[in-house]
C-alpha cells in the first residue's frame, strides 16, 4: 500500500526555502542601491520593510529576525549617506522599520509551531491510516496486485476509504469501500468493515453471507452507538440522527483460483472497471445491494454477478474520490478513458500514471480522500493452469450468470 499527501507535496523542500532567501536579500540590496542614488526628494526607505515581511511566508523566525536586522542596517546606511541618522524622516523610517519586523517575527513563530502541530497531526493520521489499511501483497495467488491511498488536502482529516484482500482456500476476495465522513470517527467506521470482512472472509462461503455478515456488524455497532448517544442524555452533544445517516459503500469481490471469473456483489459503490486486450468494460451489476448500514431501511437481495476474469486481464477498483475529481472547469475526472489511453498496463505502472494524472487534472488538490486498487490476473503456465492449478476457460469480455 502506498499512501500519498498531494498537500504535503506542495510544500516546499529545506533546499528549496534556502534557495528564497536570496530574494529579500536581493530587495533589500536593490532598494538601498536606488535609495542612495535617487534624487533628495525621494525616499525608498519603506520598501525595505517587504524583505521580512516576505521571509516570514517561507521561513521561520530566525530568518526572518536576520533578514529584519538587515534591512535596518540597510536604513541605517542611506541615512548617514544622504544626510544623518538622527534624521527626522530617516529615525521614522527606522523605527517603523523595527516595529514591523519584530511584528512579522513574532507572526513568523507562531506559524512555525502551527507547522509543527500540524505535522504531528499529520504522522499520526498516517499512522493510523496504514494500521487500517494494511499494506497489500505484491502477488498474492495467480493475481498481481497493486494500491495506492491519496489523502486529500485538509491536513489533520483522514478519511474513511478503505480496501483489504483476504486469501482463502479456494480464491481471493477483496472489499473496496468509502465511509460516509471524514476524521476518526469515519476511521473507526473503516476499521470496523474491514475487521468484519477479515473475520468472515475465511468463514463464509459465498459472498452473500460475507457481505450478511459485515452488514450485522455496521448495523449492530450503529445501533450501540445510538443507545450510547441517548443514554449520555442532552448534555454529550451528539446528535443521534447523524448515526443512523451513518453508512458505507462497497464492493466485494471474489476471484476464484480455478475459474477464469470474478463474482462481484456491489453494495452502492462506483462500478469496478475491467481492461481486457485495450478495451475498458464497466463492470454494472444487475441488482446492486443499498450500501452497508441501510439494509433495515431498503429492502436488499444479495445477489453477487458473474464476469470473465482471464489471464492478462486487470480489474481497477476505486472511490468516488477519484472520479469525483474536478479540473478548473467543472468536469469530472473521466477515469475510463484515462484509463484506456495509459502507457502501461501493470498494476504499479497503471496507478503511478493514473495518481499523477488525477492530480494534473484536480490541480494538485483534491477534495475527497481517493484509493485505487489494481488487480491483474496472471499468465498461465504452459501446463494450461495458474500456480500448478488447472482452470476452465471462460471466453467473452460480458458478465457470465452464476
Amino acid at each position: 500500500m502506498e499512501l500519498r499527501s498531494p498537500a504535503a507535496s506542495r510544500h516546499p523542500s529545506p533546499r528549496g526555502r534556502n534557495a528564497l532567501l536570496a530574494v529579500p536579500i536581493a530587495l533589500i540590496v536593490v532598494v538601498t542601491v536606488v535609495d542612495v542614488l535617487a534624487p533628495p526628494d525621494v525616499h525608498l526607505g519603506p520598501l525595505l520593510a517587504a524583505a521580512p515581511a516576505l521571509t516570514a511566508s517561507f521561513r521561520g523566525p530566525r530568518a526572518t529576525a536576520l533578514v529584519g536586522l538587515i534591512a535596518v542596517l540597510a536604513q541605517a546606511t542611506v541615512a548617514a549617506s544622504r544626510t544623518t541618522v538622527s534624521d527626522l524622516n530617516h529615525t521614522l523610517q527606522l523605527v517603523a522599520l523595527v516595529l514591523i519586523s519584530a511584528f512579522v517575527t513574532g507572526f513568523a513563530h507562531l506559524r512555525e509551531v502551527r507547522e509543527r502541530e500540524l505535522t504531528q497531526l499529520r504522522t499520526v493520521a498516517e499512522a493510523a491510516q496504514r494500521v487500517v489499511l494494511r499494506p497489500l501483497r505484491d502477488q498474492v495467488g495467480p493475481l498481481r496486485l497493486a494500491s495506492v491511498y491519496l489523502a486529500a488536502e485538509a491536513e489533520a482529516e483522514i478519511g474513511g476509504d478503505l480496501y483489504a484482500c483476504a486469501r482463502t482456500a479456494h480464491g481471493t476476495r477483496l472489499i473496496i469501500g468509502d465511509v460516509r465522513g471524514k476524521g476518526l470517527e469515519a476511521v473507526g467506521d473503516a476499521a470496523l468493515v474491514l475487521g468484519a470482512f477479515r473475520a468472515a472472509a475465511h468463514q463464509e462461503t459465498d459472498l452473500p453471507g460475507l457481505v450478511a455478515y459485515v452488514e450485522g456488524t455496521v448495523s449492530a455497532d450503529r445501533e450501540d452507538a445510538i443507545t450510547a448517544d441517548r443514554d449520555a442524555g442532552p448534555d454529550r452533544g451528539d446528535d443521534p440522527g447523524e448515526r443512523v445517516e451513518a453508512f458505507t459503500t462497497a464492493a466485494v469481490i471474489d476471484v476464484p483460483d480455478e475459474e477464469k471469473v470474478l463474482r462481484i456483489l456491489n453494495c452502492g459503490h462506483p462500478p469496478p472497471l475491467l481492461l481486457r486486450a485495450g478495451r475498458v468494460h464497466q463492470l454494472d451489476v444487475a441488482e446492486p445491494a443499498p450500501p452497508l448500514g441501510l439494509t433495515e431501511f431498503v429492502p436488499a437481495t444479495l445477489d453477487p454477478q458473474t464476469f470473465a476474469f482471464e489471464p492478462g486481464d486487470l480489474l481497477l477498483l476505486y472511490t468516488d474520490g477519484v472520479v469525483e475529481a474536478r479540473d478548473a472547469h467543472g468536469r469530472f475526472y473521466p477515469l475510463a478513458e484515462r484509463v484506456a489511453a495509459a502507457p502501461g498496463h501493470a498494476p504499479r505502472a497503471l496507478l503511478d500514471h493514473l495518481c499523477a494524472d488525477l492530480l494534473a487534472h484536480a490541480g494538485g488538490r483534491l477534495g475527497d480522500d481517493a484509493a485505487l486498487v489494481a488487480v491483474e490476473r496472471v499468465a498461465e503456465e504452459p501446463s494450461g493452469g495458474v500456480e500448478g492449478r488447472p482452470g476452465p476457460a471462460v471466453t467473452g469480455p460480458g458478465p457470465v450468470r452464476p
